[in-house]
């Protein structure tokens, strides 16, 4: 189900968004879309304190973990490979 939303914008507000969208080959409402899916993507959604909490308890184990510049020349030599293909 589609749900209506309706904002208030100065004149000069709309006039420059009406300018973006149009050089975007799009309309206004369709912009206003795509922008406000991706200020949702990039604001988190989890409460803060509960990523706190799983960093904590993540921190707490000591997995094994292999020498570091070696780690390091295999992600690289992994990263390379891929370009290649």
């Amino acid at each position: 189900m589609s749900k209506r939303l309706q904002v208030v914008l100065e004149d000069g507000e709309m006039r420059a968004i009406r300018t973006i969208a149009k050089r975007r080959r799009m309309t206004v409402a369709e912009w206003v879309r795509q922008v406000l899916r991706s200020a949702r993507r990039e604001k988190p959604t989890l409460n803060p304190r509960r990523k706190m909490e799983a960093l904590h308890s993540a921190v707490r184990h000591t997995f094994p973990s292999g020498d570091i510049e070696q780690m390091l020349a295999e992600i690289e030599r992994g990263y390379l490979a891929d370009n290649v293909q």
